[in-house]
């Protein structure tokens, strides 16, 4: 199952969606079933009890993960009600319009950082220092507002950054609320995964010498195209990730080249504080970035950068000057 929010015509508000399997995961799909609607309707006919919050508002993306396993059993409801009797729920591809799958996640985004043996070696190359591996993942976070939808553009500032960076990474979606988590039962707290990339101001990160600020700009948190459910990946530590800026690629890895794993990030980031349903987790980025090719390349305006991971599809982000970003707003 894919996951999305997404925006149509004659919808006036984002709506949760589930992709129509047409084909192999990644394809682009024929239509997408508003969940919202899609409730509604079958619960009309008696074939589903909604919970009484769905009843007031129709519920996000969001709202469904952390509704567990009742939020999962309504969506295969509807997943398998005949054709005909969602035919008001179903919108075609060609009018759909998508947005970050949890626009606007309850707390930031956690991220790994540091976490595939040969990006760490080409960071310390960039400075001329000795390689030392991290001996335990390390933390920081990307803010909420942050967070921008697939081919939703970045607006570069260039009087902020002009050492704008990439990094594909897989990201993991908790699905069920839970503290000091150990390794053996990290899956049963996952719902799914999606595609992230940590866009990276390289010089405000040395500036000031840690990595919040430099991954904190407005729109550097790119996250879609959609949310693959876990039943779907067969192993999320095989799969091949890869990015291209402007169709040359620049990172080409597979993610059972972490250091740390899945697992252990969410035993080690779950002591002694609770993951919750909806928090999404970043889990690194391979080599092949900007800051650390000879000589260094970073993003410009009118690049364009695309993110794939194997099972799950690809995320584009184009790279526009601001200036033209606020004009087109206005």
């Amino acid at each position: 199952m894919r996951f999305v929010t997404f925006e149509a015509r004659n919808r006036a508000v984002a709506a949760p969606g589930l992709v129509v399997e047409t084909g192999a995961a990644g394809e682009a799909p024929g239509s997408v079933i508003d969940l919202a609607e899609a409730f509604r309707i079958l619960a009309a006919l008696g074939r589903l009890a909604l919970p009484p919050d769905w009843r007031a508002s129709p519920p996000s993306l969001a709202a469904i993960i952390a509704a567990g396993e009742a939020g999962l059993e309504a969506v295969r409801v509807v997943a398998r009600a005949d054709e005909r009797e969602l035919a008001g729920a179903l919108v075609p591809w060609s009018e759909v319009r998508l947005r970050a799958p949890i626009e606007r996640p309850a707390k930031n985004v956690f991220c790994v950082g540091r976490n595939y043996a040969e990006h760490v070696a080409e960071g310390y190359r960039a400075r001329g220092q000795e390689l030392k591996l991290p001996e335990h993942p390390q933390f920081f976070t990307k803010p909420r507002t942050a967070v921008i939808g697939p081919d939703a553009a970045f607006p570069l500032d260039e009087n902020v950054t002009q050492k704008l960076d990439y990094e594909v990474e897989l990201a993991v979606i908790i699905g069920t609320t839970g503290r000091d988590i150990p390794a053996a039962r990290a899956y049963d707290h996952v719902f799914g995964y999606t595609i992230l990339n940590d866009i990276t101001a390289r010089d405000l990160q040395r500036r000031h010498e840690q990595w919040f600020k430099g991954k904190a700009l407005d729109a550097s948190c790119p996250m879609g195209p959609w949310i693959v459910h876990k039943s779907a990946i067969a192993d999320p530590q095989r799969l091949a990730i890869s990015l291209t800026v402007n169709g040359e690629t620049r990172q080409s890895a597979n993610t059972a080249q972490m250091i740390f794993p899945i697992a252990q990030i969410i035993e080690v980031l779950s002591r002694g504080m609770t993951l919750e349903a909806g928090d999404i987790i970043a889990t690194g980025t391979p080599s092949g970035v900007g800051f650390a090719m000879e000589p260094p390349r970073f993003l410009k305006p009118g690049d364009v950068v695309e993110c794939r991971i194997e099972g799950i599809g690809r995320l584009a982000t184009p790279i526009v000057a601001r200036s033209v970003a606020v004009r087109a707003a206005q």
